[in-house]
């Protein structure tokens, strides 16, 4: 996988996910947002390698996680994430909402249209989403 495959797949989830609101399938739309986003900070890891370089043993092992909160740290956006949150209060209202998904969401059952509504806005807001700040940066 590379970054083009990482962002196209960001991508195909995030309409994925908006068939699935539009149809009232919250618990699914939930879930592959979270991936949305995963794929969009794997997408921002994998900018990050030279071709040919072999990446240390670390930075691999700490690719294979869905932390989001890691998996940024791995991409070194971390700290930047931090700073814009201080001073732009919409996305740091959407990272809020945002930060605590896991790969364990695909066993959540009764994600209630409200949160998957919210979750949807605060990932694909044009102006302060968490998508569109790391689109700028994939």
């Amino acid at each position: 996988m590379n970054r083009n495959d990482f962002q196209n797949i960001s991508k195909l989830r995030v309409h994925e996910a908006k068939q699935l609101l539009d149809r009232q399938c919250y618990d699914g739309t939930y879930y592959l947002l979270g991936y949305a986003i995963e794929c969009a900070i794997k997408s921002c890891i994998a900018k990050q390698t030279k071709k040919y370089d072999f990446p240390s043993r670390t930075v691999s092992q700490d690719c294979y996680n869905h932390d989001l909160k890691k998996l940024l740290q791995t991409a070194g956006l971390w700290q930047k994430l931090s700073d814009d949150i201080k001073v732009n209060e919409p996305l740091s209202d959407n990272w809020a909402v945002v930060k605590d998904w896991n790969e364990a969401s695909r066993y959540f059952v009764g994600v209630s249209e409200k949160q998957a509504r919210d979750f949807y806005s605060a990932c694909t807001s044009k102006k302060n989403g968490v998508l569109s700040w790391l689109k700028k940066l994939w």
